[in-house]
């Protein structure tokens, strides 16, 4: 991700600018965490919320919670706003992943494989995988770095 995409990520959670901020000109500090942590949004389509989410929890969720088995991932939470068009509305499905290290975070995922191992049918997980991003409107991902205070 370009610096200015990621400032502009940041822009757009508030975390940018505001009392005691740094001026979004300036790089982000050091992580104080050795962890990584990555938001994921995504804003899906109306009338597909429901569908969406099950194609996560039935699919990907356990990936997620495979590779945290693993180790490579500290943690995984998933979010959803309270209400329908919930301040900006920019995101309607949002998932927070603390990956042990940022080595982790770059690093090869291993997610093929464990894909692999779990859903022995590849054609239906590809294919509600496929689904899964058809009925998005947008996805980012914003890796942050968490500022010492």
């Amino acid at each position: 991700m370009t610096r200015r995409l990621l400032l502009r990520a940041l822009g757009i959670l508030g975390l940018a600018a505001g009392a005691g901020a740094r001026p979004a000109a300036q790089a982000p500090g050091p992580s104080a965490s050795a962890e990584k942590t990555v938001w994921y949004f995504y804003r899906v389509k109306w009338g597909f919320q429901a569908e969406f989410e099950e194609l996560f929890r039935r699919n990907h969720y356990p990936v997620l919670m495979e590779g945290q088995k693993r180790g490579r991932i500290a943690g995984v939470k998933v979010y959803a706003p309270t209400y329908h068009g919930d301040g900006r509305a920019d995101w309607t499905f949002a998932v927070e992943i603390r990956y042990r290290s940022a080595e982790a975070f770059v690093g090869p995922s291993g997610e093929d494989a464990i894909a692999k191992q779990l859903y022995p049918d590849q054609d239906k997980f590809r294919r509600e995988e496929q689904r899964r991003f058809e009925i998005l409107d947008a996805h980012w991902d914003v890796p942050l770095n968490e500022l010492r205070m």
